[in-house]
């Protein structure tokens, strides 16, 4: 089971009220709201292991490069030197520094890497997985990675992280035409606002799925609009051809990477806690009460 660490601490940070908060009144509903999460996830669906896959790097600067305009609207604050700060909301951002420690104290394994986001580290582990993978994340980019050969699939939250929706080959084609081959072909096709990716003016989701599903691929369509006998319209040849410098790049950007060079790391989960004492700190001070013990409980549990 691979998490996209900072989706689903977005996730329980809406979806928890504001009024859980530590002793000295901060909130920590992202906090507690993710280690309940993660419990749910653990009781209900048993993972052999679980990785915690972070954004080391949210904006890398070589996706940049290629598209300047990606997740351009969310910066905050420009660094000279080490990735741009993102804007988050002002009670969220102290909340990430303490999911770090508690994570690490119970012995999650948490994994990055420099100059790449979640995603990315998120393609690779599921590359070289050897068995099915289940990916949580309220992020549709990694609908690309949903292969029914593999048995990976995408456990999408809805309202909040409450609910899952479990989104296979079929359940993929049957919401957007097309299977996880295809879905970054359509992404970059659609565009995202949330994401700085223009797309194609013109080409909407339903559009895209059409031409997919008639030339291919990306390489298909292109083929077919430089071909006057094709059936792309006139229309959708010119937007075609007046994108072909964003589609040139596009794929580079909106495909997660597949061959990070990642750390060492055990993601077995613990049965009991790596750092009991660290953990105790922890719990008083942030105040984490039940959220805490249910996740040590669901975890303990496993053993024998």
């Amino acid at each position: 089971m691979l998490l996209d660490t900072s989706s689903l601490y977005f996730r329980a940070y809406f979806g928890v009220p504001d009024s859980v908060r530590a002793p000295d009144g901060t909130p920590v509903n992202a906090v507690r709201g993710l280690l309940d999460f993660i419990a749910r996830l653990v009781g209900s669906r048993h993972p052999e292991s679980l990785v915690a896959c972070m954004d080391f790097d949210w904006r890398p600067q070589w996706r940049v490069d290629l598209i300047p305009s990606y997740k351009a609207h969310r910066v905050a604050e420009e660094a000279a030197a080490g990735p741009d700060a993102e804007e988050i909301p002002d009670t969220l951002a102290p909340q990430v520094p303490v999911i770090d420690e508690v994570l690490d104290a119970i012995g999650i394994a948490r994994v990055g890497a420099a100059g790449y986001e979640a995603d990315d580290v998120i393609g690779t582990l599921t590359a070289r997985a050897a068995s099915p993978v289940d990916i949580v994340t309220g992020d549709r980019d990694l609908f690309q990675l949903i292969d029914d050969a593999r048995g990976v699939r995408v456990l999408y939250p809805v309202k909040g992280v409450g609910n899952l929706d479990v989104y296979d080959g079929a359940a993929l084609r049957a919401k957007y035409g097309v299977d996880g081959a295809g879905y970054a072909d359509l992404a970059l096709l659609r565009g995202d606002p949330s994401d700085g990716l223009p797309g194609v003016q013109g080409i909407g989701e339903k559009t895209a799925a059409k031409l997919l599903e008639r030339y291919g691929d990306l390489a298909g369509i292109i083929a077919a609009a430089d071909d006057p006998a094709s059936a792309i319209t006139p229309a959708q040849r010119k937007r075609l051809a007046e994108a072909r410098p964003y589609l040139a790049v596009a794929p580079k950007v909106v495909r997660v990477a597949d061959d990070v060079a990642l750390p060492e790391f055990d993601a077995a989960l613990p049965v009991r806690p790596w750092d009991p004492r660290a953990l105790d700190v922890l719990a008083e001070r942030w105040g984490l009460g039940g959220s805490l013990e249910r996740l040590l409980n669901v975890l303990a549990e496993r053993e024998g």
